[in-house]
């Protein structure tokens, strides 16, 4: 049978079951509650017959007499109660009344005891006319002695008929609940089979298997959330990027909530979530214009950004030595008309000045800053703007993490020339200050551009926000991978200032534990 079929037979045997049950505690209960009342009701017609006047006086001086006074008035108060005997005896348990005339004068069947002894007893007992619900008093004369007993049955038939006058209600009301449970039973069914789209059990567990195999098997993070915000489905990938194993959408991280609530589509973008560049698609999942959710797919791109930006970092170099390659070129014909014109004391001099030149003019020690700065002077020159050093710049020592080092310093640089060259501010001018605190690096990079407007500023260092118009490429991470990178040694990057009169945007950014302790000194200056 199929699933909703089982659920529904299921569901009418364990509701005809109970109903059984309960129509048999119901039957068993009103007999037994009727026992109770038909042996109360024998106990009050004992009770009036024993409290007659001068009966108990009759009894003790009097003798069992089928005809006499005691069998009249036994027999009229039967008739009057429908009871099926009432019998009344001496203190040794003879009869002086009883429906059968013939049992008069004989010892009663049951034992007198109890009444004689001056209790009251109700029970159910067979007699000589059958099983019967009775009631036995004690019988008292005028002086309150207990001279024998008033016993009055009930025919225990009475019972049964009137159970049988009650039990027709009981049923109808069982056998209503039974409909009405089998047809809750089968509306249930049909809930089930659509809600499960008549898929049977071992669909459902295939169906699963299958789900599990896709989500964990094609390489991406999949996060699906619900419209109130549930998370419905995170593979393990998914957890992975985002370090957290969420079951709301408040428990994700910060950027990844972002994604969720942005307005603008996702499709193939790069984020930084955490500490990890992340390629986002963002797809709203409708169905029968109904809303069921959200659905995210992450693919981790740290490591090919980690690749692209040593990429970028050996562009950029190749692109200074093309351009340092031309202004050589450019030296050298200048070199060859000084010696061709026989200047040989000024070509001397030349020589000795190109031999020394370099941006840093001694006060970086670090061959990864000085190589880099010197490049980027090359490639900002080419832009029409001039790389210059802070004059408090100096770093003494050698740098521990050159890669995050260089990834910071250079998107900052980047970022100020880029805003140098296309402001109105000339000459165009970058400027950047490096200084060691101990092992910390401190960098300070001020440019002559138009400077951050002012709506701008909250959303400057969010994954994905750029003011670029150049499509070509991706745009708005470099802020946001220098300012994560920072924060994973401990640091930050923050924006000091949105521009000024004499200057556009100014960056500040702190790298601790990036330099070599011994060599950095205790750095006193501010800007």
């Amino acid at each position: 049978m199929k699933l909703a079929t089982q659920t529904m037979v299921l569901q009418v045997v364990v509701i005809a079951v109970l109903a059984g049950v309960g129509f048999l505690l119901v039957t068993t209960l009103l007999r037994a509650e009727l026992e109770r009342q038909f042996q109360h009701r024998a106990l009050a017609v004992a009770q009036t017959v024993a409290a007659r006047p001068g009966l108990g006086d009759e009894v003790r001086t009097g003798r069992p007499d089928p005809d006499g006074a005691i069998q009249r008035y036994a027999e009229q108060v039967r008739h009057n109660t429908h009871a099926l005997f009432v019998v009344i005896t001496d203190d040794a348990g003879i009869r002086y009344s009883h429906t059968d005339t013939g049992q008069i004068g004989k010892r009663v069947s049951t034992d007198p005891s109890a009444a004689l002894a001056g209790h009251s007893v109700t029970n159910i007992e067979r007699g000589t006319l059958g099983p019967s619900a009775r009631g036995k008093v004690p019988l008292r004369d005028a002086s309150g002695r207990i001279v024998g007993e008033v016993s009055v049955g009930i025919d225990t038939d009475e019972v049964t008929r009137r159970l049988d006058d009650l039990l027709p209600i009981a049923e109808l009301s069982t056998g209503v609940a039974l409909v009405v449970g089998v047809l809750g039973a089968a509306l249930l069914a049909a809930r089930l089979k659509r809600h499960t789209l008549g898929l049977e059990p071992a669909d459902l567990a295939d169906l699963l298997r299958e789900q599990v195999a896709v989500l964990e098997g094609i390489g991406e993070g999949v996060l699906a959330v619900d419209p109130a915000g549930r998370v419905r489905v995170c593979n393990a990938e998914a957890v992975r990027i985002l370090g957290t194993s969420p079951g709301h959408v408040d428990e994700l991280p910060t950027e990844a909530r972002a994604l969720l609530t942005d307005e603008a589509a996702v499709v193939g973008a790069l984020r930084v979530v955490g500490d990890r560049v992340v390629r986002v698609t963002r797809r709203p999942v409708r169905r029968v214009n109904r809303d069921l959710g959200l659905v995210l797919t992450l693919r981790d791109r740290t490591d090919l950004d980690g690749l692209s930006r040593e990429l970028e970092a050996t562009r950029a170099l190749t692109d200074a030595l093309r351009a340092q390659a031309h202004e050589y070129t450019n030296r050298l014909h200048a070199l060859t008309g000084m010696l061709q014109l026989g200047h040989t004391d000024e070509a001397r001099a030349y020589l000795s000045e190109l031999a020394g030149e370099s941006i840093s003019g001694g006060q970086l020690a670090d061959p990864y800053l000085d190589g880099m700065l010197t490049a980027k002077a090359a490639v900002a020159s080419e832009n029409g703007v001039t790389l210059r050093l802070g004059e408090d710049t100096w770093v003494p020592g050698r740098v521990t993490a050159p890669l995050d080092a260089v990834t910071v310093v250079g998107n900052l640089v980047d970022n100020a020339i880029r805003a140098a060259a296309a402001g109105l501010r000339r000459p165009a001018w970058v400027e950047i200050s490096l200084l060691a605190e101990h092992a910390d690096l401190h960098i300070y990079v001020a440019d002559s551009g138009s400077g951050v407007p002012a709506e701008h500023a909250a959303d400057l260092f969010r994954s994905g926000f750029t003011t670029s118009a150049d499509t070509s490429r991706p745009h708005g991470l470099g802020l946001s991978i220098a300012r994560q990178t920072a924060r994973n040694h401990g640091g930050d990057v923050t924006l000091r200032s949105t521009g000024a009169d004499a200057h556009g945007a100014v960056f500040t950014a702190v790298l601790p534990g990036v330099l070599e302790p011994e060599h950095g000194l205790a750095w006193q200056g501010s800007h």
